[in-house]
């Protein structure tokens, strides 16, 4: 990274080198909160992602034929020297997603915590010895595809990229990685770190739009390939990969994720969780945000003005600043789309209970702000209450008896998270059955647990990430039979 005139200059690193486009162009990155120009990075085409395999596919040997332990220690070497830069990262992420200070932080310090857990696992990516016939020998053998791909959504840019890295070499690939192009810049910065701790080519980043990440979607040789985002660009690159080759996708993508809380629930728990489970703090801009939140008709009134107390009170301000609640959207496709939905949910009927503009002051008049915002009276045959709207807008139903809670939980194309909030062992036990989600909370919302595995059923996604299940999904299984006497 470099600065020119005030302006952050990333560049792409491409087999231990930091170069730029063979193309000579460049793709400008600004501040969400004031629209102002911070940064440009190279605009990665087809040609640069050639020589980005081309430098991980010469890399990939090499990093295969050594220990796991050894892998294992460039990994954790990778993590000290991340977070030696915790607080230039989280700065940088800050001004370049419009996340607040607070939360960056957090998002470098969980990344090191996922990268130090993928170490750990490697050792247990094991075959298995299977007892087909009494004189020969016949096991499994776990192997890495080579080169894989990897493209990563704005939210989480320096989190996801560094800790969805440590998944993917620790088999023993090598990787390209592709930034989401609305926040770029702390991949250039996670280049850098690698390429003081990890052998030049293991891992290469491609920065620009979308025909980088198509390109590598398209390559025929890179066999693996792993995405974060939305359900459309999910199914696109679906189709783009199949039209190449024979390839293993994963998929993580969007939500509409309800959190259902029944009367005998601690409404008090509850009522914190709804908005901390939609992630204000994210701007909402999270795919498990518990975004639907279904409230028994009995709490009703209880509930409710809990919820509409704390999102009075959170603060939207500039993204450095600890004090900020929350900052601005990530750019102004995204506040375009929120502010969309929020007049297409006023048309279908709902009633805007708080939010839904731009927050008072001047500070606010540039950048890409929302308040929190809430409606009730959402009924399930609103586009409010079925499609995702990845901003800060909360959606509240009622309820009255449990078949027609699951009913509307289910009524979505999503199927990422579930949060439930009752102490009824019985009914807990038929909602983690019925409910049409992936990864469940009962009385808890929004934390990952490690090594615990996260994905969606339905349009939210393939695969699951955050763990061993990860690990395995970075190898393919070879099948051996010794036939003996």
């Amino acid at each position: 990274m470099t600065k020119t005139d005030d302006l952050i200059i990333g560049r792409m690193l491409i087999g231990g080198k930091f170069v730029e486009s063979i193309s000579g162009k460049w793709r400008d990155t600004i501040n969400p909160a004031t629209e102002a120009l911070i940064g440009r990075v190279p605009e990665g085409t087809t040609e640069d992602v050639e020589a980005a395999y081309t430098a991980a596919h010469a890399a990939q040997p090499a990093w295969a034929a050594l220990d796991m332990q050894t892998r294992a220690d460039y990994l954790n070497k990778l993590g000290d020297a991340i977070i030696a830069r915790t607080q230039e990262l989280a700065r940088l992420e800050a001004i370049d997603t419009g996340n607040t200070i607070g939360k960056m932080v957090a998002d470098v310090e969980k990344a090191v915590e996922r990268i130090r857990l993928a170490a750990g696992l490697g050792l247990e990516l094991k075959g298995e010895t299977i007892p087909s016939t009494s004189a020969g020998l016949h096991f499994t053998l776990r192997t890495p595809y080579g080169v894989v791909g990897r493209i990563i959504p704005f939210n989480h840019p320096f989190g996801f990229a560094a800790s969805r890295l440590a998944s993917a070499i620790i088999p023993g690939n090598t990787i390209i990685i592709k930034p989401c192009e609305t926040s770029p810049l702390s991949a250039c910065v996670l280049g850098e770190i690698v390429n003081e701790i990890l052998p030049a080519g293991v891992v290469n980043v491609v920065t620009g739009g979308p025909a980088a990440g198509d390109a590598i979607v398209r390559h025929p040789k890179i066999k693996r390939i792993a995405f974060i985002g939305h359900a459309g660009t999910g199914m696109a690159i679906q189709r783009a990969a199949a039209e190449v080759a024979v390839k293993h996708v994963s998929l993580e993508l969007g939500g509409k994720n309800p959190m259902i809380i029944c009367p005998d629930a601690d409404l008090a728990k509850a009522g914190a969780a709804a908005v901390r489970g939609m992630n204000f703090a994210w701007q909402g801009q999270s795919c498990g945000s518990t975004s639907r939140l279904m409230l028994h008709e009995d709490v009703y009134d209880t509930v409710l003005p809990m919820v509409l107390d704390r999102i009075g009170k959170m603060k939207a301000g500039d993204p450095l600043d600890a004090a900020s609640s929350m900052g601005p959207m990530n750019s102004k496709m995204q506040y375009d789309k929120t502010m969309e939905y929020i007049e297409i949910a006023k048309q279908d009927g709902a009633t805007l209970m708080a939010g839904g503009k731009r927050p008072e002051g001047p500070e606010f008049d540039k950048g890409f702000w929302v308040e929190p915002t809430v409606f009730t009276d959402v009924t399930m045959d609103m586009r409010i209450a079925k499609e995702e709207v990845f901003g800060p807008v909360l959606s509240v139903l009622k309820w009255r008896e449990i078949d027609e809670v699951i009913s509307m939980a289910n009524d979505v194309d999503y199927g990422l998270t579930a949060s439930i909030w009752t102490r009824d062992l019985d009914l807990t036990m038929r909602f983690i059955r019925e409910i049409e989600a992936g990864y469940i909370w009962v009385n808890g919302t929004g934390t990952h647990f490690r090594n615990v595995p996260h994905g969606g059923f339905k349009n939210s996604g393939t695969g699951r990430e955050e763990g061993l299940d990860e690990l395995l999904s970075y190898t393919e299984v070879k099948a051996v039979n010794i036939i003996t006497g």
